[in-house]
């Protein structure tokens, strides 16, 4: 997809200069959404694009991890997020067998991601949550209720929806992951690529780190 300016222009309406905001992502949620739609993000990029459009103050990305791995690929990806601009939440994933017999991975960082949400609340005028969880809807609601304007990142144009439908309508603004690609998206790089299977998988290059 070509850089679009009418594009950034308009999804730019939806930020007022002064206003602060917060970002918080459901990093699972997230990689599943970009990757349906085929492409990888560049949280450099996300960080900077979002920063031009109103006062940051803080962003949040939530993941579980497999603490009893020696070496766990995700790493690489945390280690510089917390180092450049992104306050990290994680937790250890649990592992367990189904009714089955398979081997499932469990991650959910739902609660941890209400609490900072409810506490931040406060403090911003603007949320922008990147997740399609239906679950997050009351959630939502509720910092509403405090007059806090709320835009969800997901996306509709995935098959199935990646976005519940609940927590669309319930947004202030809803922002398709399509129409932000250009401007978050990281770009093919000859440099190792590093994956994570499980609840929460998430890809990273040392190039988009840099």
């Amino acid at each position: 997809m070509k850089n679009n300016k009418n594009t950034d222009q308009q999804l730019s309406s939806f930020f007022y200069p002064d206003e602060k905001i917060a970002i918080f992502i459901d990093g699972a949620n997230l990689y599943a959404a970009a990757k349906s739609l085929e492409f990888d993000i560049d949280y450099k990029r996300l960080l900077t694009w979002f920063s031009g459009r109103a006062r940051l103050v803080r962003a949040f990305y939530y993941t579980a991890l497999m603490e009893d791995q020696e070496y766990s690929p995700i790493r690489p990806l945390i280690d510089w997020l917390d180092y450049n601009g992104y306050t990290m939440v994680t937790k250890p994933a649990k592992e367990f067998t189904d009714s089955m017999g398979r081997r499932k991975v469990k991650g959910n960082m739902d609660i941890e991601l209400a609490i900072d949400m409810m506490e931040l609340a406060d403090n911003v005028d603007h949320i922008i949550l990147f997740s399609g969880d239906g679950d997050f809807r009351r959630l939502v609601e509720s910092v509403q209720r405090k007059g806090v304007r709320v835009s969800v990142v997901s996306s509709v144009r995935t098959s199935p929806p990646m976005v519940a439908d609940e927590l669309r309508r319930q947004a202030d603004h809803f922002v398709d992951l399509l129409d932000i690609m250009e401007f978050i998206e990281r770009a093919p790089s000859p440099t190792q690529t590093v994956t994570t299977g499980g609840a929460d998988v998430v890809t990273a290059t040392r190039t988009a780190s840099a």
